[in-house]
């Protein structure tokens, strides 16, 4: 059978694969979509990472097609409904990278509420911001919310627990029961929003979540108090954020994915405080890489095979 890989996999994959399958591997098809359009015709599977959007076109001409395999967990590149309607199995590696994405938000957690280490350069050129910088916050006894409630957001509140801090959660916007999940309240959105130190972001992006952290919401958090947005761009209206960065209503914010990606330049982040921005890799880690490699190509191959 064939399987077309328009994005990067690990060698060690690529072999699984090959061994028993016909397989077509070039990153440069992600930026040609014709040329990957006609080469995965006859394709019986494709592995892709964010960037192959596998819908429409490319869709209508896999007729062959019986599994999508997605190194990742979002699934918003992925018309999953088409998929579903036609029987083709969408393969996400959910859960492979929730630890590598959950220290990704508790290291920036621990730098925005510290305050400390964005004091590099000024210590270099000379000067000793002491009195500036004696102010930050242990995060013990802080209260983390966590927005989105699956496997990366209880891998978070996991290791939150393990720096003392107190955890609630909402599993989606608008619920408004409050219980007990593995020590962790759920409690309705706009509660999360008014009680959080901390506020960590692990939705899906959809039409509900798409700019559902905008002026209004973004005031309704505690003043001084971190976002961390690690899911996906578009939950986040940036120019909001970076208005409530500058006015000071936030102490901080971490931002790891953006509605268009490569971001590019970008003015509007200039100068803007207590902001750290990465390049969409919370996830990415050796360790996570391998497993949502090995994860998805299990998966995929079984699917072949049936």
């Amino acid at each position: 059978m064939k399987v077309v890989i328009p994005e990067f996999i690990l060698p060690e994959s690529l072999e699984r694969l090959g061994a028993i399958h016909d397989v077509v591997y070039d990153p440069g098809l992600v930026g040609e979509r014709q040329r990957l359009v006609d080469i995965a015709r006859d394709a019986d599977a494709i592995i892709v990472r964010r960037l192959t959007q596998v819908r429409g076109d490319l869709l209508d001409a896999m007729v062959r097609l019986k599994a999508v395999g997605r190194l990742g967990v979002g699934l918003d590149n992925i018309d999953v409904a088409a998929c579903r309607a036609r029987g083709i199995e969408v393969i996400p590696a959910t859960g492979a990278n929730a630890g590598s994405v959950a220290e990704y938000v508790i290291a920036c957690t621990l730098l925005l509420v510290r305050g400390a280490f964005f004091a590099t350069e000024d210590v270099i050129a000379g000067a000793w911001p002491k009195p500036r910088l004696d102010g930050g916050r242990e995060v013990r006894g802080l209260t983390l919310g966590v927005v989105g409630f699956g496997s990366i957001g209880r891998a978070t509140a996991a290791l939150a627990h393990g720096l003392g801090m107190a955890v609630i959660a909402c599993g989606r916007p608008g619920r408004v029961d409050a219980l007990l999940v593995d020590g962790v309240t759920l409690v309705p959105f706009e509660q999360l929003l008014a009680a959080s130190d901390v506020v960590s972001l692990h939705l899906p992006l959809t039409s509900e979540s798409a700019g559902l952290f905008g002026a209004r919401t973004l005031a309704a958090m505690k003043r001084g108090a971190v976002l961390v947005n690690a899911a996906r761009g578009g939950i986040v209206d940036d120019r909001a954020l970076v208005e409530a960065l500058r006015s000071g209503h936030l102490g901080g914010a971490a931002v790891d994915a953006f509605e268009a990606e490569p971001l590019g330049p970008s003015p509007m982040y200039a100068g803007v405080p207590n902001l750290v921005l990465t390049p969409h890799i919370a996830g990415v880690t050796r360790q996570s890489e391998r497993r949502v490699n090995r994860a998805v190509v299990d998966r995929v191959l079984a699917a072949l095979a049936r």
